[in-house]
């Protein structure tokens, strides 16, 4: 299987890449600054490219079977748009190109799971320091649900960089669950790429938290 990897030089994006390789996937690694990545292997090749350039995106989408989304922004800022306008772009080649698989990593506290993420996540974090972030988020998935695509979202709660355990919690709604609102960013990659090969969650956002 050939997948697309946005994201592929951040934290999550780069677990997704490495187990996708350990997995045997042919993987395309799509990222601003190659360099970052850090990463050689027979079955990965890196295109250099922004989301916010559709010229950049479409030479990269044709060709594979499933694209991976792990798109994020470190800064907190009033009306950016980058990981909606590029999943718009993403979607827009996805559609024109034949591919129809797509897995996203959101966050918990988007959308339907709005009231799920912990007390300071979800009071303090979130509304002082995540605000914007979060609007993008909501906007970003909202394209997605829209979309004709056969698409699972994934809402990681609190990122860790701690090793992959394998024991986390995966549920459509986490309303009535004890969650410690924390998982690893190697489960959130383990989980994502269980996703390529099962139908379960397609047309749906799950959660995901230990």
């Amino acid at each position: 299987m050939k997948v697309l990897i946005f994201g592929a030089s951040g934290a999550t994006g780069r677990q997704l890449v490495q187990q996708a390789l350990d997995q045997q996937y042919s993987v395309t690694a799509f990222v601003r600054n190659p360099d970052k990545l850090k990463l050689k292997h027979t079955n990965l090749r890196v295109v250099q490219g922004d989301v916010l350039e559709p010229e950049t995106v479409e030479k990269a989408v044709p060709g594979h079977d499933a694209v991976l989304l792990a798109l994020g922004v470190r800064k907190n800022q009033s009306g950016d748009t980058t990981l909606s306008d590029g999943t718009q772009h993403i979607l827009e080649c996805m559609q024109r190109y034949g591919v129809r698989r797509l897995i996203c990593e959101s966050s918990l506290g988007v959308g339907s799971s709005k009231n799920e993420a912990s007390f300071v996540f979800s009071k303090i974090i979130a509304p002082l320091f995540l605000k914007h972030i979060m609007a993008d988020k909501e906007r970003q998935e909202a394209l997605i649900q829209h979309s004709n695509l056969d698409w699972t979202i994934v809402r990681p709660a609190g990122l860790t960089n701690s090793k992959a355990s394998g024991g986390y919690k995966v549920a459509l709604s986490f309303a009535n669950a004890k969650i410690k609102g924390r998982i690893s960013r190697a489960d959130v990659a383990q989980f994502m790429l269980q996703q390529l090969t099962t139908d379960a969650f397609v047309g749906r956002a799950v959660g995901i938290s230990y």
